[in-house]
């Protein structure tokens, strides 16, 4: 059995596709846990979803930003934007299901006995697992709810990007999802900035990328992230793990294998 990382995959179908076949990949035996971004920017959302949804419990899913997107353009809270590709997946037959699907995956998934962590954009330097399990446990158990829109509604707000247990209750939310889906750097303080998404090597002092601020997360756990396309070339010390290799900008859809320590990658194919 093999345990297989990988991010970022918007809607890039024919490229997974082939990435798992050059491992062989086995939904009976092995696992494949993503990192967000399934869907946008890429020709495929619909077939992504619906190939990862076949897999049942083989394939281990956070959400990232684009999904939550896709989950608000589906119940009408979110414009659909020509960028998106979603108009294929708002016409199909199963959209509901697979909706119902992607609302009860979670925002971080943690392995404590393999010591592993897995956030689309990371996990807040200001966080200790503890805060991270509950925070995110309960932005589950909204979005997962039968009455999920008004919820998600409220939870859009790019201006909470610092933790504080003085926040209210949808603040507090509206910072997970904020760490949990848009991070990339931070200020020397912690507070977040998701404004830039440029290579560390060209974004303006102090703002530094989020792994190398202080963190209170025990340093035995190695923790995948995606979601910043522009780390590749940019070395990210251990223990984390940067999965987006920018396949939807024509690159490449990279994978990573746990057992080995060994990397994959299928460059993008021109359509």
């Amino acid at each position: 059995m093999s345990t297989y990382f990988l991010s970022d995959i918007h809607g890039c179908y024919k490229e997974l596709k082939m990435l798992l076949k050059t491992v062989f990949f086995n939904h009976k035996k092995d696992n494949l846990w993503i990192a967000g971004d399934l869907v946008s920017r890429g020709p495929d959302s619909l077939k992504v979803l619906r190939y990862l949804y076949s897999l049942g419990d083989a394939v281990k899913i956070v959400l990232g930003n684009h999904d939550i997107n896709l989950i608000a353009v589906h119940a009408g809270i979110k414009q659909n934007k020509k960028e998106n590709f979603f108009d294929e997946f708002l016409a199909a037959s199963d959209s509901i299901e697979l909706i119902d699907w992607l609302r009860c995956k979670s925002l971080i998934k943690i392995d404590e006995n393999k010591n592993i962590i897995m956030s689309h954009a990371g996990i807040s330097p200001q966080w200790d697992i503890k805060t991270a399990k509950m925070y995110t446990c309960d932005f589950k158990k909204h979005l997962s709810q039968k009455n999920y829109i008004p919820f998600l509604k409220k939870i859009y707000s790019y201006n909470i990007n610092f933790w504080t247990n003085n926040l209210s209750r949808y603040d507090q939310l509206r910072y997970t999802v904020n760490a949990c889906t848009r991070m990339r750097y931070c200020y020397p303080d912690s507070r977040l900035n998701m404004l830039y998404k440029q290579s560390p090597n060209i974004v303006p002092k102090p703002l530094q990328p989020w792994f190398l601020i202080p963190s209170k997360i025990p340093k035995i756990y190695s923790i995948f992230f995606g979601h910043w396309s522009s780390l590749k070339g940019t070395i990210v010390p251990k223990p984390f793990i940067s999965l987006d290799g920018g396949c939807c900008w024509g690159e490449e859809l990279m994978m990573f294998r746990w057992e080995d320590k060994k990397w994959f990658s299928q460059s993008a194919i021109s359509s």
